[in-house]
């Protein structure tokens, strides 16, 4: 596997994702490297790209698949990017081994 997508970082863990926008559904891909050598989690998104509900919808996503409050979560850049870092708040410990849970069902 890919080395993981995260660290941790402010008031909880920082999040590198990928995100597809109009990708048919909403739903974690996996992990794969970055053209700049990072990994990166791969999401994709029914929502359009316009007026932020792509990022709405991921953060939505994210939000259900970890089982935190969507107000947890907060884009901190690549708002108008396909590539973007979120930050996580809460017990890091806690929302890594939910993030690695996640990431040894999608090997």
């Amino acid at each position: 596997m890919t080395g993981l997508p995260f660290r941790r970082g402010g008031a909880g863990v920082l999040l590198h994702v990928r995100l597809t926008p109009k990708g048919g559904k909403d739903a974690i891909d996996g992990v794969s490297t970055g053209d700049d050598g990072k990994a990166v989690l791969n999401a994709r998104v029914r929502a359009a790209p316009e007026d932020g509900a792509a990022n709405a919808a991921l953060i939505a996503l994210l939000a259900k698949v970890l089982g935190v409050r969507r107000s947890a979560i907060s884009l901190t850049s690549g708002g108008k990017s396909r590539v973007k870092a979120l930050e996580i708040a809460g017990d890091g410990d806690e929302i890594e081994a939910r993030l690695r849970t996640l990431f040894a069902a999608k090997e």
